[in-house]
């Protein structure tokens, strides 16, 4: 959702330090007085809760955010997983208080909200199994724990494997990682579009980087920079470099968070007027900067999880006045089936920090225009029809027990009023950014020896250097494993140009020709897929095994190296206490062992026996053993879907409490028999008395 941005703790823009004081002396969350004057008159001037609605708006916000996650759509297994879903975790939950509700509005009925919170969960011992489950699933990328409002700006935005996408804030992914499964709509088909998730926190991009690896697309390409001012990127054509038009920008802005109320409490001491004020400009920045980036035709997505006109409308009304026509906003309402909402607001009210409301821009006094400014304020009543900010959606805690979120769609109809046409990729007419061309120019025009190179913030990242037809560790890879002559090597790329490769990566050729063409002038954090490691294991006759991220896309180009096993085999397999240790053959069904026993030694991709579900196991067979290259969060994920029990991988907290308490017992005991049998009354001995650790 839309990211929260304050300044340091204690130290809150608009705000004192009353929060941050009140933090470091030990205030929690369950001793938050969930109550702020400012907050409950402000937003019943903006009049955004309908009438006769205020006092159920107002507890909604004061209790916690129900669970929510939602099913991986773009893989076969999200049927299967789904099932188990229903059958061993909602089917005794039905009609219980937390009965758990399918979201009418996500498409496939992969959408789900629980009526219990995180704290019912970790506290409740009868849900310990759907813990462990959310858990382990989320950490394969089967499911993503997402907030429900937060699921909305991905669907709306409408992408087909063929866009060109942009995320520009995207961290921490949960957004992104929905793109990309839309992207993959065509299971078995690498995409001919992309995602580029952005994000200006460089700490935060390596976030991205551990939640993008769960969908294990080559499709993906992770940048780290100001999304105000962020750099266009470029591709190679015939007729010279042109600037990339993306068909798809989501916006997630950064914002104050105050419809993020229900689960981050600590905003109800920090709320005040002038907060959405000071993030107002950097919000309409980078609004302004992804229309530019946005193709003719394309959409753009602006949302935030702030309910503050100041923050949604706002910018909006400033983006589309500067752009004189060429952006409308499109009503997607009927895209969202079910969704309860409110529409957007024409009219809003301007006030400062002590409430004193404005009616126009002349009212502002001198001490106050630094943070109120004009181009805040509401169109005038005869001109609020033709933004049509009605076609906005507002989405509020208490219509279906959620956070609350402000989405908005816009399209690109024409070029920017400061763009010029002309032509990218042959024949696709788009809008070229001419500021950020002439931006660029000046970066790169000639500087005096004494000015230093403004260097990159955050880690440095090694290079990309992708093969070339002549690559020397190709050949023993392709033929060892058969690969066909379909898998274009060139796509394959590593990030050490000298010495030993350890890994091979994996993308598509509009990532490659991105990467190619950008990399001095972009900073990538990460980029594709993994696809080989080197091995250390000695006997195979190559020396790389294949990466179980990138085992679908390459078992499509493999013609060996590749075995059937029964789903009873695989369940063995995965089952045994050591994955390190190999299993015998001898253990294995007779028609697994059989096939196996004619695969030369090294790494091999194992697949199920049965078509109705499909699950793909890097393996290594050695001279009569076999063992499986899995981490221990999937080896859990293909066990639930081979129907194993997997109770011996889930932790039961409160098991392990009654366990530490009952030892505690044990010893309180023995230390009492010591002292009995040595006859003394303890008086004396108080101090040599055994004390069971805490």
């Amino acid at each position: 959702m839309g990211k929260r941005k304050f300044g340091k703790k204690g130290k809150q823009p608009g705000n004192g330090d009353t929060w941050g004081t009140k933090n470091k002396r030990g205030l929690g969350y369950d001793e938050i007085i969930k109550e702020n004057p400012h907050f409950e008159g402000y937003y019943k001037a903006q009049k955004i809760v309908p009438e006769g609605e205020w006092d159920s708006f107002l507890s909604h916000m004061k209790e916690l955010l129900p669970v929510s996650f939602r099913v991986t759509g773009h893989r076969t297994q999200a049927t299967a997983v789904l099932e188990i879903i229903k059958g061993q975790f909602f089917k005794d939950m039905v009609g219980s208080v937390g009965e758990p509700q399918c979201l009418p509005w996500y498409p496939d009925n992969l959408g789900w909200q629980l009526n219990l919170t995180r704290k019912d969960i970790r506290k409740n011992e009868a849900y310990v199994r759907l813990q462990n489950f959310l858990v382990s699933e989320t950490d394969t990328g089967s499911i993503s724990r997402q907030e429900t409002v937060s699921m909305i700006p991905p669907l709306v935005l409408d992408v087909q494997p063929h866009h060109k996408v942009l995320d520009m804030c995207a961290a921490p992914g949960s957004k992104t990682t929905q793109l990309i499964e839309m992207l993959h709509a065509n299971e078995g088909e690498v995409p001919e579009g992309f995602v580029i998730a952005n994000d200006s926190n460089n700490k935060r991009c390596y976030m991205l980087v551990h939640q993008l690896k769960r969908l294990q697309s080559p499709t993906t390409i992770i940048t780290n920079h100001d999304a105000t001012c962020m750099p266009s990127f470029r591709i190679s054509t015939p007729q010279g470099e042109k600037v990339v038009k993306f068909d798809r920008i989501l916006c997630d802005v950064p914002c104050t968070g105050d419809g993020t109320l229900r689960k981050n409490m600590d905003v109800w001491m920090k709320w005040n007027t002038a907060n959405a004020c000071s993030l107002n400009s950097i919000q309409f920045r980078v609004a302004r900067r992804g229309a530019e980036m946005l193709a003719v035709g394309g959409k753009m997505v602006y949302s935030t999880c702030s309910l503050n006109p100041i923050e949604d409308e706002a910018v909006l009304h400033r983006l589309l006045v500067e752009a004189q026509g060429s952006l409308e906003l499109v009503d997607v309402a009927d895209k969202l089936p079910g969704l309860k909402y409110c529409k957007g607001l024409s009219h809003w009210v301007m006030m400062d920090r002590n409430m004193a409301v404005y009616e126009k821009p002349e009212d502002i006094p001198e001490n106050v225009k630094s943070i109120i400014r004009p181009n805040m304020f509401p169109p005038k009543p005869e001109d609020a029809a033709k933004f049509h900010f009605e076609r906005c959606l507002r989405v509020l805690p208490h219509q279906q027990n959620t956070g609350g979120f402000f989405v908005a769609v816009l399209k690109k109809v024409a070029a920017l009023p400061w763009e010029s046409t002309k032509t990218v990729e042959n024949t696709t007419p788009v809008a070229e950014d001419k500021d950020a061309d002439e931006a660029e120019a000046v970066k790169e025009a000639p500087r005096s020896p004494t000015r230093k190179k403004r260097r990159m913030q955050g880690f440095k990242e090694d290079p990309y250097f992708f093969f070339e037809k002549d690559e020397e560790s190709w050949p023993s890879i392709k033929e060892f494993y058969g690969i066909s002559d379909a898998l274009d090597p060139t796509l394959l790329f590593v990030r050490c140009k000298e010495g030993n490769k350890r890994n091979i990566y994996f993308t598509n050729p509009a990532i490659k020709a991105i990467m190619k063409c950008n990399e001095d002038k972009v900073k990538i954090i990460n980029a594709g897929v993994k696809m080989f490691i080197r091995s250390d294991n000695k006997g195979a006759d190559c020396v790389f095994r294949i990466a179980q991220e990138g085992a679908l896309i390459l078992m499509e180009h493999m013609n060996q190296r590749r075995s059937k096993i029964t789903r009873e085999d695989m369940t063995k397999l995965l089952l045994k206490d050591d994955l390190e240790a190999p299993l015998e053959l001898s253990k294995l069904g007779s028609t697994t062992a059989a096939e196996l026993e004619e695969q030369k030694t090294g790494c091999l991709i194992l697949e199920n026996n049965d078509d109705a579900l499909k699950m793909v196991l890097v393996g290594w067979k050695g001279k009569s053993s076999l063992r499986a290259y899995i981490p221990k969060s999937e080896r859990i994920h293909y066990l639930r879907l081979c129907g194993a029990d997997v109770s011996k991988f889930e932790v039961n907290k409160f098991e392990k409490e009654r366990q530490a308490a009952n030892g505690a017992d044990k010893d309180d005991s023995k230390a009492a028999m010591e002292v009995e049998d040595n006859g003394d009354s303890g008086e004396d001995n108080d101090q040599d008395q055994v004390v069971p650790a805490e």
